[in-house]
């Protein structure tokens, strides 16, 4: 198996019915895709949280 990219220490493959991923037990690197954008998101108030979390 491949080193990690990040630690260089040993992969392991993690499988979950037909889905499987790569991850290093060391330092937690998961070669798992993700799209990163730099914009942050608009901040929530409280009041508008617990509201969300109410209606649910």
């Amino acid at each position: 198996m491949d080193d990690c990219p990040r630690c260089q220490g040993s992969l392991e493959t993690l499988t979950l019915g037909e889905v499987s991923t790569v991850t290093c037990p060391h330092c937690e690197y998961a070669d798992i895709p993700v799209n990163h954008d730099g914009t942050a998101p608009e901040a929530e108030s409280w009041q508008d949280a617990f509201n969300r979390f109410y209606r649910r």
